[in-house]
């Protein structure tokens, strides 16, 4: 069974970085072909992709982040990691990590996903 958690602050400020760590057990991060991705809903609205990164280590990005976003990984300890720069409070969502068979699917192709973490951004 694979598990995924998110791990990080829940409050940022303002222009500062956001950084959150997905930690994956029960399966590696490097097992073809297989997509690990962040995804969040702000309050009030639906599910929005923001990038993946690949079992080989190909990263992909939401056109409308990829200015702000990057994605990294450690396989040394399964783990992979997302830094959301420049936020405001447009940013506060609940985020999630994801395992999918794609990249940027339909929600369907999503078969493992962690239980999220609230991240709000105010000062």
């Amino acid at each position: 069974q694979v598990q995924l958690v998110e791990s990080g602050p829940g409050l940022v400020k303002p222009s500062q970085t956001l950084s959150l760590t997905c930690t994956v057990s029960g399966g590696s991060i490097t097992t073809n072909y297989y997509y690990w991705s962040w995804i969040r809903q702000p309050p009030g609205k639906g599910l929005e992709w923001m990038g993946a990164i690949a079992y080989s280590g190909s990263t992909y990005y939401s056109p409308s982040l990829k200015s702000r976003t990057s994605i990294s990984r450690d396989t040394s300890k399964n783990q992979f990691t997302l830094q959301l720069s420049s936020v405001t409070p447009e940013d506060t969502a609940v985020y999630y990590c994801a395992r999918g068979t794609v990249v940027a699917g339909t929600w369907e192709e999503y078969d493992y996903w962690g239980q999220g973490t609230q991240v709000t951004v105010s000062s």
